[in-house]
């Protein structure tokens, strides 16, 4: 018994002793590792409460000189002075269709052909103003010999040399006629060519195989654009006009390549504004690189000329949450506050434009993000 008890009390004595040793070695490791960042939510959203505020840098905001500019939405059109309608002055039936609609064309280059009764009236038309020319010079011929004889009066040697002047007239005429029609005056055919009257893109077609052309009055078959250079028109609200102007310039990113920035001239401001909507067209000239298309929706930004002083910090103090950028400013008593802000362009060496919602000389925290991820932990 003796032997037993002095035994469980050594087994005692050894536990005492290990768990002792444990916790002062804890204790050690707890005393090296760095007091955790402890944050405390209020009721505000926007305000984020930390126990150690050394652990988030802060970044004074720098000054940025910057031009007035406004963006507005718009949608690529082509240049009205580019764009030309292809013609016929022939009617009759489209029998074959060289170009289709989006088709890149060159001048001259055949279009479709139309068979028309129009080349044969035009042709009989011709062939009796040459007889009628050449009755006329032979009777001229004679009138001549005679009055040159004294067989004859001046009065009706005058007037054989009018008709003979006027059946030129004719021939001249008629000829001209084939010629608008598209046949030749040797071999003429019931079959008009239409071409391309200059090179660029078939933005519009109306005709197919097999249909009418009804000549000048009807709805022109083709519409030729040339696309090198394109018009932006955007829609400005009448509260905006007053930072636009003709002549300045302007930032276009397509929505297809918004990666690409493509820079246009403001050509005009529309006269007429939009009872309902209050805006006005805002056209711009951009030269087009290829990629362009008619239809295409745009975001203009456009730049004014007067200058102004915006403040500007590091991209990773902004935090991009809910389609709205955010900054954390201090707010003493260990508290920082989420403020909206607008940005604007990227500057070089990964800073940021803040349009508004923050000035130079406030402090931000220098990783929004950081700050952000630790508040919601």
């Amino acid at each position: 018994m003796i032997r037993m008890g002095f035994l469980y009390s050594a087994l005692l004595l050894a536990s005492v002793l290990f768990v002792t040793g444990c916790g002062e070695s804890q204790g050690d490791l707890k005393a090296e590792a760095p007091p955790a960042a402890k944050v405390e939510h209020e009721q505000d959203v926007n305000s984020v409460k930390v126990e150690h505020p050394e652990q988030f840098p802060l970044f004074t905001a720098i000054e940025h000189a910057a031009t007035t500019q406004l963006v507005a939405t718009g949608v690529v059109a082509p240049d009205v002075a580019r764009t030309v309608p292809v013609i016929s002055i022939a009617t009759g039936r489209v029998v074959e269709i060289k170009a289709r609609l989006g088709d890149t064309v060159k001048k001259g280059q055949l279009l479709m052909r139309v068979q028309s009764a129009d080349i044969a009236a035009a042709f009989a038309d011709y062939r009796k103003a040459v007889a009628d020319e050449k009755l006329a010079g032979t009777q001229l011929e004679r009138a001549k010999l005679l009055y040159e004889k004294g067989a004859f009066s001046l009065n009706d040697y005058q007037t054989a040399e009018d008709v003979e002047n006027k059946t030129q007239v004719d021939v001249e005429t008629a000829a001209e006629h084939l010629r608008v029609l598209g046949s030749p005056l040797d071999h003429p055919s019931g079959i008009v060519d239409v071409y391309a009257p200059v090179s660029g893109v078939i933005t519009d077609q109306q005709v197919t195989n097999a249909a009418g052309v009804a000549g000048l009055g009807a709805p022109n078959p083709f519409t030729i654009s040339d696309l090198s250079y394109v018009w932006i028109l955007c829609d400005v609200y009448e509260n905006d006009l007053s930072s636009v102007h003709a002549g300045e310039t302007a930032e276009i990113r397509l929505n297809a390549y918004p990666d690409k920035v493509l820079r246009g001239e403001i050509t005009n401001i529309g006269p007429i504004l939009d009872p309902n909507l209050r805006t006005t067209k805002v056209r711009i000239e951009v030269a087009n690189p290829g990629t362009m298309k008619i239809g295409m929706f745009v975001t203009a930004t456009l730049h004014g000329q007067k200058k102004e002083i915006r403040a500007a910090v590091p991209a990773d103090a902004i935090l991009h949450l809910h389609d709205r950028d955010w900054v954390y400013v201090p707010a003493g008593e260990k508290t920082f506050r989420r403020v909206e802000v607008k940005a604007g362009e990227t500057l070089p060496n990964n800073m940021q434009e803040i349009v508004t919602g923050l000035h130079a000389g406030q402090q931000v925290v220098s990783s929004a993000l950081v700050l952000q991820n630790t508040a919601e932990q």
